[in-house]
């Protein structure tokens, strides 16, 4: 038959939740911290409990060696031959347990060790047991009572252990009395806590799905699906649905008739405002119902891969869209997973206008860029302050020539060398009137005709001489003007007989 002591024991642990085995090993240990802290020793103790007598055993034990060389510490240690004089059944290698009197002699302050000790280890084996019992039920739903409040926390049973309520895990709208019976979501368990390792939460999404799998047979049987929740607790939710049945409509039976469904919800959450959308694939369609219940304009993807969104909406649309401190637009966010910009009409207006100006205005060139300019100029020009092609070209020769060390030939020049840029730039080949004669260069037209015989050209009447060159030359032939025109051979001697003479004698001088 087993002892008071031990029952005890045992219906502790059923208390607890915890083996029996634990809560006797606890006591062990307390008695062995008792009998060292009395006998002042540092022996190797151990205690036995006697599940018949109740009564504590407590041994100082050694290991037996074989010779007295071997022995390093004489209160750990005892050599072969010493330990048979106690018991002749010792070897080498054993144990010899000495008795240590424990009974009438520990005293009041070695019981109450003993007592610390033992209540320390019990709540150590129940945190374990806690910890195993709960870590795989973190998000379930239990049903929990209100126990005590500690300062900010709350304090529920629920059932084997005890939760805890943290501050930020409270609805803003709820309070609690003791003894009041409600639902919480399993958050997480902490196993190296000093209060209650296992952390309840009224404010997780997953309470607001569990509710809706509660009133909604649609939702319990698999008819009408929750794809998102987005919440902030005490202040808004929003839930988006869809149905795998065309014949159901997924908000209506969330809804209920004359919303008593959702109705019941809110209850239990204190007032909570819940937003039921419809879900869709499309993310542009969905950023539309996730917005509710603004009126969405536009919405554009600005970047898919990042998930960015770009919503335009009513001027007057503006403020609802973005809720109270930004709070719809941000849970339509977290609910679609995307990040959302909101703008309005007129703020889109002035972004396009402010995008055409930037590609009218013309880009800054540096002067370095024209190929006719040299070093000596681009900083001469650049000491005035003149940096960029466009600015060049923007002034007067007046201007130019007040610049100093700038002439009216050196004028010229940066006329010539910023028309030639601009004309490259158009992708037309122009050649200035004086380049031809300043470099020495003859269009091959010119030349042939300079070279021709005086006297023949004077016998001849124009027509005659227009004919003549028609038949002389090939009809493909093109030529070059003095005045920089591209015409045909035949074309030029024929209409232009004074460009004619003048390139001869140009060419002549």
């Amino acid at each position: 038959m087993a002892s008071e002591l031990y029952n005890t024991i045992d219906a502790l642990s059923r208390e607890k939740g915890i083996d029996p085995r634990i809560v006797v090993s606890a006591v062990e240990d307390a008695i062995v911290m008792a009998t060292r802290k009395y006998y002042k020793t540092q022996e190797n103790l151990r205690a036995e409990l006697d599940k018949e007598t109740g009564k504590i055993n407590a041994f100082a034990v050694k290991t037996v060696v074989e010779s007295p060389e071997q022995v390093e510490d004489p209160a750990l240690q005892i050599t072969v031959e010493d330990a048979r004089k106690v018991d002749p059944s010792l070897e080498v290698g054993g144990e010899l347990r000495i008795p240590k009197v424990t009974e009438g002699i520990l005293g009041r302050i070695a019981a109450q060790l003993a007592k610390q000790v033992i209540f320390q280890k019990v709540r150590e084996a129940e945190r374990d047991t806690v910890y195993n019992e709960y870590i795989g039920r973190v998000g379930e739903i239990v049903n929990a009572t209100v126990k005590r409040v500690e300062g900010p926390d709350v304090i529920f049973d629920i059932g084997k252990a005890e939760a805890r309520m943290p501050r930020k895990e409270q609805s803003r709208l709820e309070s609690f009395a003791i003894g009041e019976r409600l639902r919480v979501v399993i958050a997480r368990v902490e196993k190296a806590s000093k209060g209650p390792g296992v952390v309840v939460s009224r404010a997780a999404p997953d309470l607001v799905q569990h509710l809706f799998q509660t009133e909604v047979p649609e939702i319990y049987d698999g008819t009408v699906v929750i794809r998102a929740i987005a919440r902030e607790a005490g202040e808004r939710t929003k839930i988006a649905v869809m149905s795998k049945d065309k014949d159901v409509d997924a908000v209506g039976a969330c809804v209920g008739m004359k919303g008593m469904r959702v109705q019941s919800i809110i209850r239990e959450l204190r007032g909570e405002k819940i937003d039921i959308i419809e879900y869709h694939e499309d993310a542009v369609t969905f950023a539309e119902k996730a917005l509710q219940p603004a009126k969405v304009s536009k919405v554009t993807v600005v970047e898919a891969a990042d998930k960015h969104l770009e919503v335009v909406v009513d001027d007057s649309q503006l403020s609802l869209a973005i809720g109270k401190k930004g709070q719809n637009v941000r849970l339509a966010a977290k609910l679609l997973g995307w990040k959302i910009d909101i703008k309005s009409e007129e703020e889109k207006r002035q972004e396009v206008e402010q995008q055409m100006s930037a590609l009218v205005t013309q880009t800054a060139t540096p002067l370095e860029s024209v190929p006719g300019l040299g070093e000596g100029l681009v900083e001469k020009l650049s000491a005035a302050g003149v940096t960029t092609v466009e600015a060049l070209a923007d002034m007067t020769p007046e201007q130019l020539e007040a610049i100093e060390g700038i002439g009216p030939k050196t004028v010229e020049k940066i006329s010539l060398a910023v028309n030639n840029y601009f004309a490259a730039l158009e992708g037309v080949a122009v050649e200035a009137e004086g380049e031809v004669a300043a470099e020495g260069e003859v269009p091959p037209g010119v030349a042939a005709e300079a070279s021709a015989e005086p006297d023949a050209a004077e016998a001849m009447p124009d027509e005659a001489t227009a004919e003549a060159a028609v038949a002389e030359e090939p009809a493909a032939e093109t030529e070059i003007s003095a005045s920089g025109e591209v015409v045909e051979a035949g074309e030029r001697s024929a209409e232009h007989p004074a460009a004619d003479e003048g390139s001869a004698s140009e060419t002549k001088e």
